[in-house]
């Protein structure tokens, strides 16, 4: 039987995928989770949902040969789903615990622990340039995101382990790609069925912690069963963007520039949802786009540096004085 292939993602379409996604499935859970919308508070089950759904299309696209399935060993594929899942209750407990200035700073310190992960487990350097680049972009998002900032034990704890659970999950996304030959859709099909197997398994738990309330008592209506399968349906193109993205470029440009996604839903909530918009908002959006743009460019110069290193002896030659070059050519003409 003849396979079919899915036709390649540019790298423009894979990053508009993934903020048109993770945009619309913040927008569409504000609006089933909210008190004001249908009240479901039971993100890690939901997240259960979004792998479930997920895994599904995974096993589709298989037996219709729109994929191919490749194997990943069982325990990669377990040690990735343990940071994957920190990552995700951790965030939801930091979330809980602490303000939401605080929560926005750690969100933001996953840039620089990216940074250093990629150094000590890859021995990855970055020029001085990128690094100030990402400095600016993460200045310019505080600026627009953190608000008042109260740090307690258990929330710090949290906060750490979400940090430093998702950073090693997106590190791991690139590294698997490389090191098995799998591509980013055929990895997502590999460890989206053990997410979703154990979040589903944890979830209804966690979300008791963290509320109080039973997912058995939630009266699930026919606007919240609509918005639940369309956060899942969202999930899915959130997911494979995301691991294209990271395998096509790294775990910092997925950070610097998916906080793209932050402005946008700032930008939806003043326009959707009425929130309130101030100066610093708008000259932190500013102050981070200028940021995504200076760090852009200090890659495409990494990256031209790499292809077209300086000939051996030239930088020595260029310095060398004319008079003193042993060829002569810099003697001037009797």
């Amino acid at each position: 039987m003849r396979q079919v292939k899915t036709p390649a993602v540019s790298n423009a379409g894979a990053w508009a995928m993934n903020i048109i996604s993770s945009v619309s499935i913040i927008m569409a859970n504000k609006q089933l989770m909210a008190p004001s919308g249908y009240g479901f508070c039971f993100a890690t089950t939901l997240t259960g949902f979004h792998f479930t759904v997920t895994s599904l299309v995974g096993w589709i696209s298989a037996k219709s040969g729109y994929s191919t399935p490749k194997q990943v060993p069982l325990w990669e594929l377990l040690r990735f789903s343990i940071a994957a899942n920190l990552s995700i209750t951790g965030m939801n407990f930091s979330l809980m615990l602490n303000s939401v200035g605080f929560y926005q700073i750690s969100k933001l310190s996953m840039i620089p622990v990216v940074c250093f992960l990629e150094w000590l487990l890859h021995n990855k350097n970055y020029s001085r340039r990128v690094i100030m680049s990402v400095f600016v972009v993460a200045f310019g998002v505080g600026i627009c995101t953190v608000t008042d900032l109260e740090v307690n034990t258990r929330g710090l704890l949290c906060a750490s382990v979400a940090v430093l659970s998702t950073s090693l999950q997106q590190i791991m996304i690139g590294s698997l790609q490389k090191k098995y030959s799998i591509g980013s859709f055929e990895l997502l099909s590999n460890t989206a069925p053990i997410q979703a197997a154990s979040l589903l398994l944890v979830g209804p738990f966690a979300d008791y912690f963290l509320n109080g309330y039973l997912l058995l008592d939630y009266d699930f209506s026919y606007g919240a069963i609509l918005f639940i399968l369309l956060s899942c349906t969202l999930a899915v193109f959130c997911n494979a963007s995301q691991y294209i993205c990271i395998g096509r470029f790294s775990a910092v440009s997925f950070q610097v520039l998916g906080h793209t996604k932050t402005l946008c839903v700032l930008i939806l909530g003043w326009m959707l949802f009425d929130s309130a918009l101030t100066v610093n908002n708008v000259f932190g959006m500013m102050l981070a786009v200028l940021g995504m743009i200076f760090y852009s460019s200090s890659m495409e110069a990494e990256k031209q540096e790499q292809h077209n290193p300086p000939l051996p002896g030239a930088e020595d030659e260029e310095a060398q004085p004319l008079n003193d070059r042993p060829d002569g050519a810099g003697q001037a003409k009797a």
